[in-house]
């Protein structure tokens, strides 16, 4: 993409702003000071000779280097050893005028770096490199990237992510719209508890772009990791040039977005998963597959709760009785590999606690369980409420908290606990047994914490009052 590109009948001009870019050219490059002749000084170990090569002094105070480098252009550096160091060399740098020293460190398998936590360098001629843009662009971008660090929210909706993406947002938004069940609206209305979101939902999608082209009710946090991009990048939500040559900023492994790193603490949480980035489905956040395969429940807990309803309602010890490990790793493999097609029969997969341990393993590999950990503390505060009513009352308002895709898959597999236990004369799973089982699994449990009874009292009142706590 280049300075002045304008999408088809867009109002926005020069959508990539080249003036970082520009900037970054400007910036000095490296320029090794080499040693005269292989014997001088101290060279040290041959792994170091190896790492550093002629641009390695040996032993050398900061007095004596600053000599060397007093009469070179910026951008010129050596290595040498301190005197009395013993676990780091030291990198002396010429820039604007002045010479910086800083402590560096190298490891066959990491590379060249400042600190263990740091960038890391295949050479030391990469880690000068991409110190002095650093340093350039500190010194003659400062107003620019100030006005990065200082950017309001509002200009997500004209970043070039919004622009080249509108069309794929609005279909996608259309599509949810369809796909979300009526009472998940409805939950919403009753939560507000007036007519503003109702007289919302009946706005035409085209007068709200301007604001939101997603659902109101829709939520997902993007994934972003620290990423080193080869060729020229810019940020989607400032338009403005990734610099440096390493780490230049972040990317979300879920949908793509690209921004600086100060930026993606600005975007909001409306990322659209990309189907070709997710790998299965097990392990895979719930909203993010929610989100990705455009569904309210995601087939994984419906295909397993419909096969466990349909033969499994009369068994003993239904999800209490573990299946064949082996034929839950084979069925997990499957639902990964083939998705909706996987083949989870009587004749493929005999013995329903199968079905039954695979779906409790993919609730327990969820990031984020169903009952979440901002929702958690509302959920265990309704049980210390006096009477029954009160706790429906306050359960209510718990489920109120959770992102709308847990919302969704919670009231699904309550209702499903609920119908289980109504055949407990036959399978021995009261409302309390399956609450033991499931409380690990559906709970973000804080760490280190044994007595789980408030838990299962919780979630055995939540399975006994379904109809109450979910009703539309």
């Amino acid at each position: 993409m280049i300075s002045g590109w304008k999408e088809p009948n867009s109002p926005v001009h020069k959508l990539w702003k080249p003036e970082l870019y520009k900037i970054q050219l400007e910036a000095p490059t490296p320029k090794a000071i080499m040693r005269k002749g292989d014997a001088q000084n101290d060279i040290g170990a041959t792994e170091t000779n190896t790492s550093y090569g002629r641009c390695y002094w040996g032993v050398m105070d900061h007095l004596s280097s600053e000599k060397v480098l007093n009469e070179t252009v910026d951008g010129s550096y050596l290595v040498r050893k301190s005197p009395g160091a013993t676990d780091f060399f030291t990198l002396s740098l010429r820039f604007g005028g002045q010479t910086k020293h800083y402590k560096i460190y190298y490891k066959s398998d990491a590379g060249h770096y400042l600190k263990e936590d740091f960038k890391r360098f295949e050479s030391i001629h990469d880690l000068v490199a991409d110190g002095l843009v650093n340093f350039y662009m500190q010194k003659h971008a400062g107003p620019v990237i100030q006005a990065i660090m200082t950017q309001s929210r509002n200009c997500y909706q004209q970043s070039p992510y919004m622009t080249l993406n509108r069309r794929k947002l609005r279909a996608f938004s259309n599509d949810m719209r369809k796909s979300l069940k009526s009472e998940s609206i409805e939950k919403a209305d009753d939560a507000c508890n007036d007519n503003s979101h109702e007289d919302t939902a009946k706005i035409p999608l085209t007068a709200q772009e301007e604001n939101d082209v997603l659902p109101i009710i829709y939520e997902k946090s993007h994934n972003f990791k620290l990423h080193t991009f080869k060729g020229l990048n810019w940020c989607e939500l400032c338009a403005n040039f990734l610099w440096g040559f390493t780490a230049q900023g972040v990317k979300c492994e879920d949908c793509g977005f690209v921004a600086h790193s100060k930026c993606s603490e600005l975007v909001p949480a409306k990322c659209l998963p990309d189907l070709k980035r997710i790998r299965g489905v097990f392990g895979v956040d719930l909203t993010t597959l929610s989100a990705a395969h455009q569904c309210s429940i995601p087939f994984v807990i419906k295909h397993c709760v419909e096969e466990v309803e349909s033969r499994g309602m009369m068994q003993e010890g239904i999800y209490r009785v573990s299946g064949f490990a082996d034929e839950i790793d084979a069925l997990k493999l499957a639902l990964d590999r083939d998705g909706e097609k996987t083949d989870m029969s009587e004749s493929a997969f005999g013995n329903i606690n199968v079905v039954a341990g695979t779906l409790k393993m993919y609730l327990r590999l969820l990031p984020v369980p169903l009952v979440t950990f901002q929702a958690y503390p509302a959920f265990i505060n309704s049980t210390r409420l006096n009477s029954v009513g009160e706790q429906v009352i306050a359960m209510r308002d718990a489920v109120k908290q959770l992102p709308q895709a847990h919302f969704n898959c919670l009231k699904y597999m309550i209702e499903h606990l609920n119908r289980v236990a109504s055949h407990q004369s036959v399978n021995k799973m009261t409302e309390h047994n399956l609450a033991t089982v499931f409380a690990p699994t559906l709970i973000a449990i804080p760490r280190h914490l044994t007595d789980l009874s408030q838990e299962i009292f919780m979630l055995t009142s939540l399975i006994s009052h379904c109809q109450a706590v979910f009703m539309n």
